[in-house]
């Protein structure tokens, strides 16, 4: 069975009790997650996103290694989608224009290279760094990726969450000297946070280049700090687009869930918050889990070729949110899923359990609750209903659902397609906001 994992080096306190030689164990090291319905924000006009064509069939189906804890896809996804009323579909994204922002304003422009993974490194390594965390549930060490000249740096949640409560960072650059740091922002949704290393100038700002703009079998860099060996590099191809990665969920059962870029560049504990670029040297990911054939005794497998990153288009709005010292904020459709047939598969009721394995396999979320005021519930959508498509985007199941909301923003207009007896319904409407 695979592993599904996320990619912090961390070592956790207090000291667990002592394995069982005879079982595998699974080794915690980093990363918990985070919404009632709203409008609209007054005089914003919606706007509707281009298609995003078909979501790469099926969902990683791996245990989730988040913390010491383990969710698993249907019922992960059921609880992510409900908010603080119970009920609200979470989601953050952001448009497939070209984004610039105030966190990217001092980023140098584009600049192509030769194409080689030396050019690149050459022009990327000075703009990656490694992060130092500790805290009073232990200590670790991540990547990240430099925003601008003085000192802001993007990350992922899971790789500063140890410093809750009063913990420390430190950031080495490229060339061994260090600063420390501090969190300007952090957003579990979408496992984001910036964080400003203190009294700098004068660093290597990474290009920030086009997600969207991908394709598979294109060739890749990773750039981070995997078991602590800052600064290496690691080459490969992106493998698949628009993969739903489900990382793990906080304690209220709110989950992280994106539409990953795969790649079969090495990935490893460590690589989290680090570059995935493109062969011109622009940054196109942050490195966030990995996949493992699972654990040996006591121990952890390492990269297996099939790596994720978090694609930069969807995030950027959040990062220019977290710089700016603001809530991040997300787009929600107002309901709670599950995958097709999850219900029956929990059921006690033997016939139930029987008609869902004699049923014809069926691709779609389905809506378990429908929030009060909703923009889902305005359009029509009811409880049972089958989500299987957003846009042009294909829903295969509860994962794949919650990927694509979080894909866009709050006030886009978006057309979701569902079956309700057998007959397909659509609805245009304008996502919610958290």
């Amino acid at each position: 069975m695979s592993t599904l994992t996320l990619v912090t080096d961390t070592q956790t306190l207090p000291t667990p009790p002592p394995p069982n030689p005879y079982q595998p164990q699974q080794q915690p090291y980093g990363a918990p997650l985070g919404p009632p319905p709203s409008s609209p924000p007054p005089g914003a006009t919606p706007r509707k996103q281009p298609g995003r064509g078909k979501f790469v069939a099926g969902v990683l189906a791996a245990a989730l290694v988040v913390g010491g804890g383990a969710g698993v896809g249907g019922a992960a996804a059921y609880d992510a989608l409900n908010g603080d009323d119970g009920g609200s579909g979470g989601g953050a994204g952001a448009t497939h224009s070209t984004v610039k922002t105030a966190s990217t304003a001092d980023a140098p422009q584009s600049v192509t290279t030769d194409g080689s993974v030396e050019a690149v490194a050459q022009k990327v390594l000075p703009s990656v760094v490694k992060i130092d965390v500790s805290g009073s549930q232990g200590s670790g060490s991540g990547s990240g990726i430099i925003l601008t000249d003085t000192g802001r740096i993007l990350t992922n949640n899971h790789v500063v969450e140890l410093a809750d409560g009063g913990g420390t960072l430190t950031v080495t650059f490229d060339d061994g000297s260090h600063a420390d740091a501090e969190v300007l922002g952090a957003d579990p949704l979408t496992d984001t946070a910036v964080i400003q290393a203190k009294d700098v100038s004068g660093l290597t700002a990474a290009t920030i280049g086009t997600s969207s703009d991908l394709q598979v079998g294109q060739g890749v860099v990773a750039i981070g700090s995997p078991l602590g060996l800052e600064s290496t590099v690691t080459s490969g191809i992106v493998s698949a687009l628009n993969r739903p990665v489900n990382v793990g969920s906080d304690g209220s059962g709110n989950a992280t869930v994106y539409p990953a870029i795969q790649t079969d560049a090495a990935i490893n504990p460590g690589n989290s918050g680090g570059a995935l670029t493109d062969l011109d040297g622009n940054v196109v990911g942050i490195n966030s889990a990995i996949a493992t054939a699972g654990s040996s005794l006591g121990g952890e497998s390492g990269s297996i070729g099939v790596g994720f990153a978090i694609p930069l288009d969807e995030v950027m709005p959040i990062i220019d949110q977290m710089a700016n010292g603001e809530t991040p904020t997300h787009a929600k459709l107002g309901v709670s899923v599950s995958d097709v047939g999850a219900a029956a598969q929990q059921s006690q009721d033997p016939f139930a359990q029987q008609e869902q394995q004699t049923a014809p396999t069926q691709d779609g979320a389905q809506v378990r609750e429908v929030s009060s005021g909703s923009t889902a519930g305005d359009a029509g959508v009811e409880a049972g209903d089958i989500i299987t498509k957003v846009d042009d985007a294909l829903i295969t199941n509860a994962d794949s659902l919650i990927a694509t909301i979080r894909s866009y923003r709050p006030g886009d207009t978006v057309t979701v397609t569902w079956l309700r007896d057998g007959k397909e319904q659509s609805a245009d409407l304008v996502l919610d906001s958290d």
